[in-house]
């Protein structure tokens, strides 16, 4: 046996010494998250982890660094890419953020990239080609390996984009396939600001169809979009990856290669938190993150008696956050009904000492409320449409419940206001953001209301008002429970 063992080993010995590896390193929705929150994320740990790596990689991003953060949101986009540039990145796509300053800031943006925005799907709709400092692939060698790498841009921009146009991904894709091809590629990667995970309601993912129709011909795809972490999932022999938000995490992907031929053999994943205790810190990136650190922001704005979370508790489907944001509303607009949107919380917001730049990572958005009326019949609707099947929406004034069946789905759903069901013919007053009463993302709907039903309310944004909250003495969570599962 031994004997046999030995030979084994002999034998196979060739085979290992034919392999190379390389190593691929993914981000996703940095959002301007630069510093560790909580021991955790940032870009100096990110670093720190890299420089611990092999010398030779290659490091991509799938979209939406633009906004998220009050470094981002004064500078409209461009300190998050100068701490991009920094980090030495070799290629991102186009995020649905990216559009967060409005179309007129958009080429600002992309010009100051020192790497490629990679968008096979994206061209100016003048002259149908693609727009300055995008192209829709990049071929770049890394330890002897010949990649190329895709890029397949988000398109739903917050804003609206009328100057350019987004074709179908699978057309784009194959198009751009039969380009790189021809330059004879070992690895083929692509990058996208979508996900297999995504449940959010409406969204029809074309992702996993990559694997479907290019098989063979696309190796790894790195995702995004949906804040999800997927690892090592496979299909039809394409590695699916996802690396979640906020630089919280990075993937690292190990590339195989043919020593000999050079030709992709496999790959795996592995998700590394970034807790800055046990990956350290890069002294020389996080100096530089220090020039980029908004002043002012940190100034206490009060205290909160509890963490406000933003995600749900078992059987329900609101949370304290959320509900508490959601109040603020109906109370400063004299509304009936409020309809916060949960995308629009980003943090929770910590136990004890709360600031501007808390807030602001709670509710990067600058979006004020808006009234709307609307008939008892859209609100079921819209009511109904939000459950994917968690709840895209938190709201108060309203009680709802529901049942799930055996394979989890949501049912039976009740709608009561004032302890009634909701009458199809009456008109409600409700109250919104800005972004969701015009129709924006989840809130599609909204586009059927007419404008002489919408009315802004106040010059005040919600991070406004959750500022003056806090301004009466400390914050406490609200009960949740105003979506509730019943057994």
């Amino acid at each position: 046996m031994k004997k046999l063992t030995l030979l084994a080993v002999v034998l196979l010995a060739p085979l290992f010494l034919l392999a190379k590896t390389t190593v691929v390193y993914h981000t996703s929705d940095t959002h301007g998250f630069f510093f560790p929150k909580d021991g955790r994320g940032g870009f100096a740990a990110l670093a720190s982890v890299i420089k611990q790596g092999p010398k030779n990689y290659l490091l991509v991003d799938s979209g939406d660094f633009a906004n998220g953060t009050v470094e981002t949101r004064n500078s409209k986009g461009l300190k998050a890419v100068q701490i991009m540039n920094k980090m030495g990145y070799d290629a991102t796509t186009l995020g649905n953020h990216e559009f967060d300053f409005k179309e007129a800031n958009f080429p600002a943006i992309v010009e100051a990239l020192e790497f490629p925005m990679l968008a096979a799907n994206f061209f100016e709709k003048e002259t149908q080609t693609y727009p300055p400092h995008i192209t829709p692939y990049l071929i770049t060698t890394k330890n002897g390996v010949k990649f190329a790498v895709i890029g397949l841009g988000n398109r739903e921009p917050t804003n609206p984009a009328t100057g350019y146009t987004f074709s179908k991904p699978m057309v784009a894709l194959d198009n751009a396939l039969e380009q790189v091809e021809k330059e004879n590629p070992d690895v083929v990667i692509v990058i996208v600001h979508d996900s297999i995970a995504d449940d959010k309601h409406g969204t029809q993912s074309y992702v996993t169809d990559i694997a479907k129709q290019f098989g063979g011909r696309v190796h790894v795809v790195f995702g995004g979009h949906a804040h999800k972490i997927v690892q090592n999932h496979v299909e039809n022999g394409v590695l699916f990856v996802e690396s979640g938000c906020y630089v919280q995490n990075v993937s690292k992907v190990t590339v195989t290669t043919d020593d000999k031929t050079g030709k992709f053999v496999s790959a795996k994943s592995e998700l590394i938190p970034l807790i800055v205790a046990k990956t350290g810190e890069d002294k020389e990136i996080k100096k530089y993150l220090d020039t980029l650190r908004e002043p002012g922001v940190d100034e206490v704005v009060g205290k909160t008696t509890e963490v406000l979370a933003k995600d749900p508790q078992a059987g329900r489907l609101d949370s304290p956050l959320n509900d508490w944001v959601a109040d603020l509303m109906k109370e400063y607009s004299g509304a009936q009904i409020s309809i916060h949107n949960n995308g629009g919380v980003r943090v929770d917001l910590p136990q004890g000492t709360i600031t501007k730049r808390d807030l602001i990572e709670a509710h990067p958005f600058d979006n004020q409320v808006t009234l709307v009326t609307v008939s008892g019949k859209f609100l079921k609707k819209f009511i109904k449409t939000g459950f994917a099947p968690r709840s895209l929406f938190t709201y108060s004034g309203l009680q709802i419940t529901y049942k799930t069946n055996k394979k989890g789905k949501i049912k039976k759903i009740k709608i009561l206001f004032n302890g009634k069901p909701l009458k199809n013919n009456t008109m409600y007053t409700i109250v919104t953001n800005a972004y969701i009463a015009g129709g924006g993302s989840e809130g599609y709907l909204f586009k059927k209301i007419p404008a002489s039903a919408k009315k802004q309310v106040g010059e005040k944004s919600i991070r406004d008002l959750m500022e003056d909250a806090f301004k009466k003495g400390p914050v406490s969570a609200p009960a949740t429970g105003r979506i509730l599962e019943i057994k």
